[in-house]
């Protein structure tokens, strides 16, 4: 992993989540890999607000549940740390390396990202559909698509990963 300031060419921007379909890391950490740009992986903390926007420090955050909030971010960060660094080391065995860093932000995920990729430059954002089953679907209802959001109001290219299933057990 490399420090926050990537050298050479600007950094792809993946959003991720907690459990999130493998496929989402894997085509970034892969296209990132094949145009030799480094991985800027974003997690965002839905229950935090936006406090201050501080491009060159992480942003600063109220949290909507300050008690269990510090070692909730941090349990979430290393795992998806742990995580970021399976899919790298899995795209080094091709004979890719691909440099990397993760950072926590907060407040509204769509929003959030637009503004790191506007921040860092990023020539494209990559995301993840919303997985399947009725808990996601009311989720997306009440909160957006957040690949959705990206695609209508920002003017960089949006990767919007699938969620793929084999046909034969699709049942949506």
């Amino acid at each position: 992993m490399n420090p926050e300031r990537f050298s050479g060419p600007p950094p792809l921007l993946v959003g991720l989540l907690p459990d999130q379909h493998p496929e989402v890391l894997k085509t970034a950490t892969s296209l990132a890999a094949r145009l030799s740009a480094p991985l800027l992986c974003a997690y965002v903390d839905e229950a935090s607000y936006l406090v201050e926007w501080d491009p060159t420090r992480s942003a600063h955050r109220l949290s909507l549940h300050p008690d269990k909030d510090d070692d909730d971010i941090r349990t979430i960060t290393s795992g998806l740390r742990s995580v970021v660094e399976r899919a790298v080391a899995d795209a080094a065995t091709s004979g890719a390396t691909v440099d990397w860093t993760l950072r926590t932000l907060a407040g509204d995920p769509a929003r959030a990202l637009a503004r790191l990729a506007a921040e860092s430059n990023s020539p494209m954002i990559v995301v993840g559909t919303s997985e399947r089953g009725l808990t996601h679907r009311i989720s997306e209802l009440l909160n957006g698509s957040v690949g959705l959001w990206l695609t209508h109001h920002q003017s960089r290219p949006v990767l919007v990963v699938p969620y793929r299933m084999p046909a034969h057990q699709d049942d949506a």
